[in-house]
């Protein structure tokens, strides 16, 4: 599972990097559908926006979490990819 990390707005330093990868790790387990993820880290005004691109198999998602600060619109984010993850098992299964 490829990470690709983006800043627009910010400067990705090496603690953004480590946090965004600890973060995706939790996604591991389903690591056999991921192929890629593209993060997009975005500063605008106040509020800091976390947004990801998934390539899976056969199909691409995409999530996006705004927040006061960049780490809890990290964790909101990984939150909905891995929501996202679990509906798009669901319907490979049917």
């Amino acid at each position: 599972m490829q990470i690709n990390i983006h800043g627009v707005g910010i400067t990705v330093t090496d603690s953004l990097k480590d946090y965004v990868n600890d973060k995706f790790k939790r996604l591991e387990r389903k690591g056999d559908l991921i192929t890629s993820i593209s993060v997009t880290l975005t500063v605008e005004k106040l509020a800091h926006i976390a947004k990801a691109d998934l390539a899976v198999v056969g199909n691409n998602l995409h999530a996006e979490a705004e927040a006061e600060s960049m780490y809890p619109a990290i964790d909101a984010l990984i939150d909905k990819v891995d929501g996202q993850l679990v509906k798009y098992k669901e319907k490979m299964k049917s």
